[in-house]
C-alpha cells in the first residue's frame, strides 16, 4: 500500500486539543469558569471563530458547559467522564450505590497489600478529620472529609484504572451524601465501618479490609434507603 501525504491538522483542531490538555490536567478544575473568549484569543494567538470552534467541539463532548450571561465551564474532565455524568444522572441512588460497591470492596483489598507509609497517613489523617467534622453539623467539610478518606483507600491500591475510574463516580456520590446526611444522625455502623476498614488497612491485612468494606457499604446503604423513605413518607 503506497504512502500517501499527511493532511495538516487544522487551527482548530490544535486548539481543541490544548484547551482538552488543559481540563485534563486539571489546569481548569471541573466546576471552574474558563477564560473569556476575547482572553482566549489573545492568549491563543488565534481568530474568534476557531476559538468558538473549538469551545462548541469541546461542549458537544460534553467538557464544557455554556451557561447564558455567565461564561463557558468545565463540566468534566474526559468523554468518558462526560458519558459517565449523564448516565449517572439518570440513575438511583441505589443503583450509584451498588456500583460503588465492588470497586471499594477491590480498592480495598489492593490497599492493604500495596499500601505505603504515605498512604496510611493519608488514610488516618482523614479518619480523623471526619469523625472530628462529624458532630459539627458542617456538612460541606463533612463531605469533603469523607470523600478524602474514600479517595485516600483507593489511592493506596495503586492502581490507575481502578483510581480513574472511581473518580468518574464521585460527583454521584457527593451529591448522594448531600442528600442523605443533611440534619441526620450517621448510623454506628459507617463510622464504625471506617474505623474499620483502615486499620485492616494499615495492618496490611487484606481479607480484613474487603471485608470491613463490604460491611461498611452495606451499612451506608441501609442507612441511605432509611433516609430516602423517610423523605418519600414526608413529601
Amino acid at each position: 500500500m503506497p504512502l500517501r501525504p499527511t493532511a495538516r491538522p487544522r487551527l482548530s483542531d490544535q486548539v481543541i486539543d490544548q484547551l482538552r490538555g488543559l481540563v485534563a490536567a486539571g489546569e481548569w478544575p471541573v466546576g471552574t469558569r474558563i477564560p473569556t473568549e476575547p482572553a482566549l484569543v489573545a492568549q491563543l494567538g488565534v481568530g474568534r471563530n476557531t476559538v468558538r470552534e473549538a469551545v462548541r467541539a469541546l461542549v458537544h463532548a460534553g467538557l464544557l458547559d455554556v451557561r447564558q450571561g455567565d461564561g463557558t465551564y468545565v463540566r468534566a474532565t474526559s468523554e468518558l467522564d462526560a458519558a459517565l455524568a449523564r448516565r449517572l444522572e439518570r440513575s438511583s441512588a441505589l443503583e450509584t450505590l451498588e456500583v460503588r460497591a465492588p470497586l471499594e470492596r477491590e480498592a480495598a483489598r489492593l490497599a492493604a497489600l500495596r499500601r505505603d507509609d504515605r498512604d496510611r497517613a493519608a488514610i488516618a489523617a482523614a479518619l480523623r478529620e471526619r469523625h472530628a467534622l462529624r458532630p459539627t453539623g458542617d456538612l460541606e467539610a463533612f463531605v469533603a472529609a469523607d470523600l478524602r478518606f474514600h479517595r485516600a483507600v483507593v489511592a493506596a491500591a495503586h492502581n490507575g484504572l481502578l483510581a480513574e475510574l472511581y473518580e468518574h463516580l464521585m460527583t454521584a456520590f457527593e451529591a448522594l451524601l448531600h442528600r442523605t446526611e443533611a440534619g441526620v444522625p450517621e448510623d454506628p455502623g459507617v463510622g464504625e465501618g471506617h474505623t474499620a476498614l483502615a486499620a485492616a488497612i494499615d495492618a496490611g491485612d487484606p481479607v480484613a479490609a474487603e471485608a470491613a468494606a463490604a460491611a461498611l457499604l452495606a451499612a451506608a446503604r441501609a442507612h441511605t434507603v432509611q433516609v430516602l423513605r423517610a423523605g418519600e413518607a414526608s413529601a
